[in-house]
């Protein structure tokens, strides 16, 4: 009898016991391709002999050194390679083991900035619903997806969820794609005036939105029009990359895609590509300032940020996706497998919309494609998928809930940057098979 305790307790999970490329073996010898990257974590794949030397090296010279006390060379050397490479005026990066960490981190830097300014009633956040920003209470907080708060609703912090830019659901007929964007992006003005633009600290979102409504990216337009607003009435935009960043959406940082520069930005998952737990918040110099010039301290902290063995396979990770030129194979690679899944999918009955940016993929599924109708939550589509896809040797992440928390079905995609063409119908071909299984069963 096992005594870990699981995510779910009535599952009886195989056991892993080695990583080859982009593939996971069982004890019972079994292959699983990792097509969504575990939770779009591995994207360099789960066997390269760069990162694991670079792991072990720093393990043997250095396995720990409490931050509250010493800096460490990797740490350092990171956060070089990552500010020199960052959009706008990120300056300063702050390590911590993981995403949720990370939005929680940014989250009360932007209070605190406001404190060190003088301005301590800014105290307001503002989010998206339909967003995720991670588990802890101050992340699930700023998230919008309804299931994820539900149950721990009187434990959150109050902040304010506007519509999401999800242009799939929500344009309206005869809109241009732009208007759809610059209407959502003006929720964020509204609700600023609404609760007064002296009170309001942050706004914080995805720039691909990832678990919760499957790879959805914003229009054109949109995150230029929400960064103007902020700069108007003096918020801060906090971007949440710890899904779609480190290079998973074709650009180092998602938000290049975008055009726009954040004052406070979050990143995991990719960062350590599954090796080691890490991620980081980067903020502005303007912010960083702010601290240096008042208190000189920033009221935060674990035990293990800065971690020496967990910045040297972050270091290791980057220096190889920069160095192999593995973000730009990534969009390549990612137009490759959303024209094979347009070209196996696209007419689908049950298939709404085929999204995402470079190797990170949505698929929704609608019980009527002319409606856009999504299939009853009873029926438990999404968990069905995942069974099928996994007995035929695909990890994949449907999740339910796309459209509010509750109704809705999509595929999350997220294969390593280094898959092949072959492996692209490998997964495509799998996917299918689950599908056609499932989908009987609903």
């Amino acid at each position: 009898m096992s005594h870990v305790f699981p995510r779910h307790t009535k599952s009886d999970l195989p056991t892993a016991v080695a990583g080859d490329g982009c593939y996971l073996l069982d004890s019972a010898g079994k292959r699983y391709f990792d097509g969504s990257g575990g939770a779009a974590v591995s994207c360099l794949g789960h066997s390269d002999a760069a990162v694991i030397a670079a792991v072990q090296e720093q393990v043997g010279k250095l396995a720990f050194a409490h931050t509250g006390f010493l800096t460490s060379e990797p740490a350092e050397a990171l956060a070089d390679l990552l500010i020199e490479n960052a959009p706008g005026n990120l300056d300063r990066v702050y390590f911590v083991s993981g995403g949720s960490e990370a939005t929680e981190a940014a989250i009360k830097l932007a209070r605190q900035y406001f404190l060190e300014k003088g301005e301590p009633e800014r105290r307001h956040l503002i989010a998206r619903r339909q967003s995720y920003h991670g588990n802890t209470l101050g992340a699930l907080a700023a998230g919008g997806n309804a299931w994820r708060r539900q149950q721990f609703d009187p434990l959150l912090i109050g902040v304010s969820h506007i519509a999401p830019c999800y242009e799939y659901v929500d344009r309206a007929e005869g809109e241009s794609s732009f208007d759809y964007g610059q209407r959502v992006a003006n929720e964020l003005e509204a609700e600023i005036l609404r609760l007064g633009p002296e009170t309001v600290m942050a706004f914080m979102a995805e720039p691909v939105v990832g678990a919760t409504s499957g790879a959805v990216p914003a229009v054109e337009g949109y995150f230029k029009r929400i960064r103007e607003i902020c700069d108007q009435h003096g918020v801060l935009l906090i971007l949440d990359e710890v899904m779609c960043g480190m290079g998973r959406t074709g650009h180092l940082f998602a938000c290049e895609a975008d055009g726009v520069a954040p004052d406070i930005l979050c990143i995991a998952k990719g960062l350590g590509a599954g090796y080691q737990p890490i991620g980081a918040m980067l903020c502005s110099s303007g912010i960083y300032d702010a601290i240096e010039g008042g208190s000189g301290f920033f009221q935060h902290g674990h035990t293990y940020i800065g971690h020496p063995v967990a910045t040297a396979a972050g270091l290791a990770v980057v220096r190889q996706m920069l160095e192999r030129d593995l973000i730009s194979r990534c969009a390549q690679m990612g137009g490759r497998l959303q024209a094979v899944l347009v070209d196996r999918f696209g007419q689908h009955a049950h298939v709404g919309d085929i999204r995402g940016r470079g190797l990170f993929r949505g698929i929704e599924l609608v019980r009527d494609r002319a409606s856009k109708t999504p299939f009853d939550p009873s029926l438990g589509l999404a968990a069905k998928i995942k069974k099928a896809a996994f007995e035929a040797g695909l990890i994949c992440y449907p999740m339910s809930g796309t459209r509010d928390g509750r109704n809705g079905d999509h595929i999350l995609l997220a294969p390593p940057f280094i898959l092949t063409d072959e492996q692209i119908t490998e997964v495509v071909d799998k996917l299918e098979v689950a599908l056609a299984k499932a989908l009987p069963a609903v």
